[in-house]
């Protein structure tokens, strides 16, 4: 297994959002010695430093753990997808269609048995997303209106709203969808 370089990746995300090592600092109230000697690999950052960091990067902080150097892991097999289960609902499942949540879009698939929901209650993200129903029904409850999904529809969801998707039919339901920045 590869070691991880943490110091690469945090370069590697400033870089990719334009920032100089001077900008970042003023966002994270880090001092930019203390982040140019991270970015060297001459420090080890904090924890509160790395969430400080994900935070002005707009990025999961686990991202900072990941390794993926090889175009290998440009490529998502059927059989070998990320899931991602709740303990209150093991039937309800996301399987990440993306490599990983390094970019800056995440494109997943969810898959809703019937009689089933994505959560108890609406819930938002600061992400904006769009979805394809590509199996079934879903009634798509956005904010105070339920709108009703049928195979082949799509939405557009903005960041910051409040909603929940639901399976009331006797089929499962697959809806297909990509979140930009990644929130999962």
């Amino acid at each position: 297994m590869n070691e991880v370089d943490i110091s690469r990746n945090i370069t590697e995300y400033r870089k990719r959002k334009e920032l100089t090592i001077k900008e970042l600092a003023t966002l994270t109230g880090v001092t930019p010695s203390l982040l140019s000697q991270i970015e060297k690999g001459k420090a080890n950052p904090s924890i509160n430093t790395l969430k400080q960091i994900s935070s002005a990067l707009d990025i999961p902080l686990f991202n900072f753990f990941i390794n993926d150097n090889s175009t290998e892991n440009l490529v998502v097999r059927k059989d070998s997808r990320k899931k991602i289960m709740f303990a209150e609902n093991d039937s309800f499942a996301y399987e990440l269609l993306t490599p990983n949540s390094q970019g800056t879009i995440e494109f997943m698939i969810m898959k809703i048995p019937p009689g089933e929901s994505s959560s108890k209650e609406l819930f938002s993200h600061k992400g904006e997303e769009v979805a394809y129903v590509m199996k079934g029904c879903v009634s798509f409850h956005l904010m105070s209106t339920v709108i009703e999904l049928n195979c082949g529809d799509s939405v557009k969801i903005p960041p910051h709203s409040n909603h929940k998707w639901e399976n009331n039919t006797d089929e499962d339901c697959e809806v297909i969808f990509a979140v930009t920045p990644p929130s999962f």
